[in-house]
């Protein structure tokens, strides 16, 4: 009994769209930027929330700017599936951080005990699976694409407007029936790997996700998006039936063959 949120990954799911479709949801966006501003991050960034249409609908869409020596290329086309067109061997160097040194920033930070221990528990599901997708000791992990500035904002971001969120509705249960994934390579920093990733396969199967796979051509589930709902996840079937009180639509950044965008509700049993 009670309120539940439904996430409904039928576009896949990633850090940006999650905090997306909370702020959409009823997420405080002042009470957001002031505890973001207190996370002791070193590099320059700004935060952009604005409204933008996808598949017509109007959704919110959430951004971390980033100066372009730190631009991680998660969103650029060009960079994720240019080796499908040509060769490119060029490589990208960013700061490194392990799982300790994000730990740090998010315990440092003005971010309530709940948002914090959200903000590990992403943390943590994501060091598991890059562990054991290169065979090392968790101690050893140090990230790349999780370790750069809009990755870590994405998950201090999300943590906050949940515990958010679930403070003010008295939110007892989320509900992940499955994820869409797409298929075909992408390039990270580690060279060019076949879609789903497998760091995205590893929290798949420790979280008991279910991934719906399709012949849509591209990465629809980052690891962000899919620790964030390994973390979150209590339940994976909806009540035979329930109220929508409330649905918030978070855009995605990459253009692929779907709506382009993440869809949580506010559901009352």
């Amino acid at each position: 009994m009670g309120k539940q949120l439904y996430f409904e990954c039928a576009s896949g799911i990633s850090g940006d769209m999650a905090v997306a479709a909370l702020l959409d949801l009823g997420a405080p966006e002042a009470q957001l930027q002031e505890t973001l501003a207190t996370l002791p991050i070193t590099e320059a960034y700004e935060i952009r929330i604005s409204r933008v249409k996808k598949s017509g609908l109007d959704t919110c869409d959430f951004d971390v700017i980033l100066p372009k020596d730190l631009d991680t290329h998660d969103h650029d086309m060009a960079y994720l599936y240019g080796h499908l067109q040509e060769k490119n061997t060029a490589h990208e160097h960013h700061t490194h951080r392990g799982p300790k040194e994000i730990a740090a920033i998010f315990d440092a930070s003005a971010m309530t005990t709940g948002a914090k221990e959200t903000a590990h528990r992403i943390l943590d599901i994501l060091t598991d699976a890059e562990a054991k997708a290169h065979g090392i000791a968790r101690n050893q992990v140090h990230f790349h694409e999780v370790g750069a500035v809009d990755s870590i904002v994405d998950i201090a971001a999300f943590a906050i407007c949940f515990d958010a969120l679930c403070r003010k509705y008295a939110v007892k249960d989320c509900i992940v029936k499955e994820i869409t994934e797409g298929c075909g390579t992408v390039r990270c920093q580690h060279g060019i790997l076949p879609i789903p990733v497998p760091a995205v396969v590893n929290i798949a199967a420790a979280g008991g996700l279910r991934l719906h796979m399709t012949q849509v051509a591209g990465e629809l589930v980052t690891p962000t998006g899919a620790a964030i709902a390994a973390a979150v996840k209590t339940k994976d079937q909806l009540p035979a039936s329930c109220q929508i009180e409330a649905v918030g639509l978070g855009a995605g950044k990459r253009v692929y063959e779907t709506a382009g965008f993440l869809r949580v509700f506010l559901l009352d049993d």
